[in-house]
């Protein structure tokens, strides 16, 4: 049975559903269902025939992948998938860090999953991730690395580091949720040429942003303060999409 020949791994809100559901429409594709399998994240003990079986519907002439936006923030994520498939590319699309944060405190909240306000859960991210590392490396979850990880998950410049401790980068998409969502068509042939797909018109998909709404009443000063917490990653993105 096959394993992936790609992944998306991220960033949470940031566009993989649109992503998935895209490619899923392509006939060459076989995307896993549901979309995020969590396999090098939560499901790990599981071993890899069970990863195997998410793919045993593909066809002989299809490309196989899975997307699970937790991959790009888990720290171990990065040398599992190199250990089983060290030539797997990996698509990565990465949103407006500050505009991320706040889509996902409002889809925790929603949830249920965040009991604090945002104010108040900004200040106790620090000491509610402290410990996630070590946790994260016994192959136990972690409830807040995962769910309340607000600012942590915008670095993106750290995530990005550790996966080029073991992918080249030739195995990797960078891509701007932003440019995403203007020009899906142009973002779709940038995706079709980086897997080596064959070219068939963008499908007409509706995209799947997120969060936003309420976002848009969170005081100018706590984006401020988001942006400065953030500035080397801002940074970081300016040079690496200029």
């Amino acid at each position: 049975m096959r394993l992936p020949d790609f992944l998306g791994i991220g960033t949470q809100k940031g566009g993989t559903t649109f992503v998935y559901e895209l490619l899923k429409q392509h006939p060459q594709v076989f995307m896993a269902a549901p979309k995020e399998q969590h396999f090098f994240t939560l499901h790990w003990q599981q071993g890899v025939d069970w990863y195997r079986n998410q793919f045993a519907l593909a066809t002989s002439d299809q490309m196989c992948g899975e997307v699970t936006p937790y991959y790009l923030f888990h720290p171990e994520a990065p040398r599992r998938i190199h250990s089983v498939m060290p030539r797997t590319k990996l698509i990565v699309v990465l949103r407006d860090p500050v505009e991320r944060a706040l889509s996902q405190y409002f889809h925790s909240k929603r949830l249920g999953l965040e009991a604090l306000s945002l104010e108040d859960a900004l200040a106790a991210e620090p000491q509610r991730l402290e410990d996630s590392d070590e946790v994260l490396a016994t192959g136990k979850p972690h409830r807040s690395h995962q769910q309340h990880s607000y600012v942590s998950r915008g670095r993106y410049e750290q995530q990005i580091s550790r996966f080029k401790q073991f992918f080249s980068n030739q195995q990797l998409l960078l891509m701007r949720s932003e440019q995403l969502f203007a020009q899906p068509d142009v973002a779709w042939r940038q995706i079709l040429d980086f897997l080596g797909l064959s070219f068939v018109q963008c499908p007409q998909q509706k995209p799947v942003y997120a969060g936003g709404g309420e976002a848009a009443n969170v005081s100018s000063e706590i984006k401020n303060q988001l942006r400065q917490q953030l500035s080397s990653t801002y940074q970081w993105m300016q040079d690496s999409f200029e």
